[in-house]
């Protein structure tokens, strides 16, 4: 495996000299990354220390200082990386393929790379994907994971996931817009990130046709494919937690999800068809303030539905269910569900509060379309909406 990945990352540098580049060539990776082995393996940590400092002398004299033009670092890092590579490969060899594929990625991809970040990449997308960077890698981890505040409802690990959530989506359908085009990057995008969560969907494509109107109806097709994908997901969950359940709620679901998908398909084709800017301006992936009262809309919700449970106890099966609901649509069906397996309640039992979860949902989700993205946004998502409510129930009303 040393050995494969040293060739691998030597041939891309070999070409890179036939192009007029000084460096090392496949040999000299081919023999750093069996030295790295072979120290790993012969002496471990020290002797491999002594390996990569030895590499390193080697890759700093090896260039002559006159030359023309000057060489680059990359060369030398790859090199001191390959020598870790094989080092790993006598631990792990399956990850050290793997890295060594992806370091010759990144060396064969300099020139788009660069043009990329050069051309293409503006400072003020730059700096809204670091704030991305930020929030995921840096912040999250930092937050304690406990239940704190009123009634003991508010996570702060769980809320800041949500506000990562969202930026996450925009981020997504930021990059699917620019790569694909608005006919097609927003809707795709709205339909995979319903996945995620249709809320947090509906806010982000609300927040993009607000500061973009030319893209309001790809951006309402994006939201209203998410619905699809929530329904999808929910009979997933009531499948894996409880068939029963899910075999009492077949007909309900079905007629939500063909509700949804036509009304879906409909402002996809209207989206086709509607004039769009040949090109996508550079502008901001990210919108911190909305992910942040999104978050705090979340929160609030978080109390009130601890609150009710408080004050009307456990009991309530379905005052629960609604409540929560109006958080997210998926939790409470995957408790009912577990309840039902459990043996405490009958299936039956169960399809009200799981539909009233989902009712409830749509009132959240209706808010949300209205704050994020207006008027004109909402009215063309709140109907949809609506629609795949009423035949949920109709469907129940007609297993009934």
């Amino acid at each position: 495996m040393a050995l494969g990945a040293g060739l691998l990352i030597g041939a891309e540098r070999e070409r890179r000299k036939l192009g007029g580049t000084l460096g090392h060539g496949i040999r000299t990776f081919a023999l750093a990354a069996l030295a790295g082995a072979a120290g790993e393996l012969v002496g471990g940590t020290p002797l491999l220390a002594v390996v990569v400092g030895a590499f390193a002398v080697l890759a700093a004299v090896a260039y002559p200082r006159d030359a023309n033009p000057p060489p680059g670092l990359t060369t030398a890092a790859a090199l001191i990386v390959t020598v870790l590579i094989g080092a790993l490969a006598a631990q792990q060899p399956a990850v050290a393929a793997g890295v060594a594929v992806t370091v010759t990625i990144l060396l064969t991809l300099r020139e788009r790379i660069h043009t990329f970040v050069d051309r293409v990449l503006s400072q003020t997308e730059l700096d809204d994907l670091l704030i991305l960077a930020a929030a995921a890698l840096v912040v999250f981890p930092l937050l304690p994971d406990r239940y704190l505040g009123p009634f003991g409802a508010l996570n702060p690990r769980t809320i800041w996931r949500v506000v990562v959530l969202i930026m996450a989506i925009q981020t997504g359908g930021y990059v699917a817009t620019r790569a694909l085009g608005p006919r097609f990057g927003l809707p795709l995008a709205g339909f995979a990130c319903g996945f995620v969560s249709s809320a947090a969907t509906v806010a982000a494509m609300g927040a993009r046709a607000r500061s973009q109107p030319a893209l309001l109806g790809s951006a309402t097709a994006g939201a209203a494919l998410s619905t699809i994908a929530t329904l999808t997901q929910t009979a997933v969950i009531l499948g894996t937690t409880s068939p029963p359940v899910l075999m009492r709620l077949a007909v309900p679901l079905a007629c939500a999800g063909v509700a949804a998908s036509v009304y879906g398909v409909i402002f996809t084709l209207l989206a086709l068809r509607e004039p769009q800017p040949a090109e996508i301006a550079a502008g901001r992936p990210v919108n911190v303030r909305l992910a942040l009262e999104f978050a705090a809309l979340i929160a609030v919700v978080l109390v009130a539905s601890a609150a009710l449970d408080a004050w009307f106890g456990r009991n309530g099966v379905t005052l629960a269910a609604l409540a929560a609901g109006f958080v997210d649509a998926h939790a409470p069906s995957a408790a009912i569900a577990s309840l039902v397996a459990a043996g405490k309640i009958d299936a039956g039992d169960a399809l009200v509060p799981i539909l009233g979860a989902a009712s409830t949902n749509i009132i959240t989700r209706s808010v949300i379309a209205f704050t994020t993205g207006g008027r004109a946004y909402a009215a063309r998502i709140v109907p949809g909406l609506l629609l795949s409510a009423a035949a949920a129930w109709s469907g129940f009303l007609f297993v009934r």
